[in-house]
């Protein structure tokens, strides 16, 4: 478990230093993961060595929800200033990239023919 727990947290380092080093846009957890990702591509017998554990931390992952509840409740004084318009920008958003998924799902349907049945 040690092991996979510093594996882990050797990719979420990999990747902070690379998007701090580059001044990157992208998140260094998100290019940490993509790392990892790759690298189970190339060994897939680490996935197996690591899945035990993984499997363990997922069943635990609602967990990771509690930060996120704190810190609404810590914020109810701004959600109370502007939660209209919160509201509005979290609805939009999510109908906006709703609405991008469906184009480029339907453009690349077109693209390869998959709607000429």
């Amino acid at each position: 478990m040690i092991r996979v727990l510093t594996l882990l947290l050797g990719f979420q380092l990999f990747g902070e230093s690379l998007a701090r080093g580059l001044s990157l846009s992208v998140p260094g957890p998100v290019i940490g993961l993509a790392g990892l990702f790759c690298t189970l591509l190339v060994f897939p017998r680490l996935a197996e060595f690591m899945r035990e554990t993984v499997t363990g931390f997922l069943a635990h992952l609602s967990l990771l929800f509690v930060p996120a509840g704190v810190g609404i409740v810590a914020h109810l004084d701004t959600f109370a200033s502007y939660g209209a318009g919160l509201a509005v920008a979290l609805v939009g958003s999510t109908v906006l990239a709703i609405l991008a998924a469906v184009g480029a799902f339907l453009l690349v349907a077109r693209l390869t023919g998959a709607g000429d049945d």
